[in-house]
């Protein structure tokens, strides 16, 4: 038996963001991230609509990017003392997967993070308040997502939070808040968000409630990314409801390895003055993680069945991955990001050197791929890897080398 979930009403198009005209509750709590939301004018938006519907309305804002388990715990404790019988998170991922976290702490005060952690073993919420998510980028598609991620600084990793219980009870997918991304957002929302199709449609868990909406979004983003990233704001808006149909896709198919080694390695580096940016990351690995899958002959093929579906030609299922791997590395470059993490530079674009020198790389590398294996990601990826062989894929990603083995 297989459980396909989403939230119970997804409202989409222009003026979406109305909706919330028409909950019904006492107080809501509002969680954002940075400035833009409130630049645009979304969030006084966002607050005018909750009032209207008879709703007193607090602000948590300030969620950093990548935000971390500090933040999940002073925005819970926001809640607890608030009492909302609405959560509505407003913005990209962070603010999005942040609030998911809070809420389990929220409804949960004696839960730990490290009991948030484990895979599909959360308590039953809405015993308190209900979710709503509002995306302003796309590419997490976490407002339709079983899925939260949040990054422990201290251990320098960052945790996915996975069970359907996370799932929002409402997603606004609102074209208009995602017209606000500056270019690079763009660019790595939506490499994130076709790594998500592709994961997802070779995924072990796919099944064929999923596998439509992968392919999907797979041809709308390989077609409208690259123009959206140059400004044409009709595909920007198909953009935004194409993440979403990834995100319908991974949130009940999983995902696999390139997210286990975008995941470990994001913030493996903070010392060193940055981050791996995690949609870059995702952009990166995706064409090397492709190579190791299509040693197993499942994934070859169903590599073979999406390259088909976006008329890339070839006339075997290794020709087919040839082609579309080389497909996904004409995107990097279209969309400058670099092609490996040797040359991951500042704000995440190529550089002849980038901020992690090999040396530091090697020496983490271990502990790395030990934690990319133990990624909640890894299970459902059709190729197994042991822990020398994702030492070699990484040190790949590093290099941009041939994924030989």
């Amino acid at each position: 038996m297989r459980r396909f979930t989403l939230p119970r009403d997804i409202y989409h198009g222009k003026n979406a963001l109305e909706a919330l005209k028409n909950f019904q509750g006492k107080r809501a709590v509002i969680c954002v991230g940075g400035s833009s939301m409130k630049r645009f004018g979304f969030l006084d938006k966002a607050v005018e609509y909750l009032q209207s519907a008879g709703m007193a309305v607090k602000i948590i804002d300030g969620i950093e990017p990548d935000p971390s388990v500090e933040t999940v715990m002073k925005g819970a404790g926001v809640m607890i003392d608030f009492q909302p019988d609405w959560i509505v998170a407003i913005g990209g991922g962070s603010p999005i997967d942040a609030a998911k976290a809070m809420w389990i702490k929220y409804e949960y005060p004696e839960t730990t993070f490290e009991d948030m952690c484990k895979v599909f073993g959360l308590p039953k919420l809405r015993t308190r308040a209900r979710f709503c998510a509002v995306s302003s980028t796309s590419g997490t598609a976490t407002e339709v997502t079983a899925f939260s991620i949040i990054t422990d600084y201290a251990k320098g990793i960052k945790y996915p939070i996975a069970d359907f219980e996370i799932t929002p009870d409402v997603a606004i997918v609102d074209p208009e808040l995602a017209h606000t991304m500056p270019q690079k957002l763009v660019a790595h929302t939506g490499m994130d968000a076709i790594t998500h199709a592709v994961e997802a449609y070779v995924s072990t868990a796919n099944s064929a409630y999923t596998d439509p909406l992968a392919l999907a979004a797979t041809k709308s983003i390989s077609n409208d990314l690259v123009p959206s990233y140059n400004g044409d704001m009709e595909k920007r808006d198909a953009m935004h409801d194409a993440q979403c149909l990834a995100g319908m896709a991974f949130s009940n198919a999983l995902l696999g390895i390139v997210h286990s080694m975008a995941h470990k390695t994001g913030a493996a580096f903070a010392d060193l003055g940055a981050h791996i940016i995690h949609g870059a990351a995702n952009a990166m690995y995706l064409p090397k993680v492709i190579a190791f899958n299509a040693k197993n002959e499942t994934a070859l093929a169903r590599y073979g069945a999406i390259a088909d579906f976006l008329d890339l030609g070839g006339s075997s299922n290794e020709e087919k991955v040839k082609l579309l791997i080389a497909m996904l590395r004409k995107m990097n470059d279209a969309l400058n990001i670099p092609q490996c993490i040797k040359n991951y530079g500042a704000d995440g674009l190529p550089a002849e050197k980038g901020f992690i020198p090999e040396e530091v790389f090697r020496a983490r590398l271990h502990d790395i791929a030990v934690n990319a294996l133990g990624d909640a990601c890894t299970g459902s990826n059709p190729r197994q890897p042991s822990v020398e062989e994702m030492e070699k894929l990484l040190l790949c990603c590093y290099f941009d080398t041939e994924v030989d083995f």
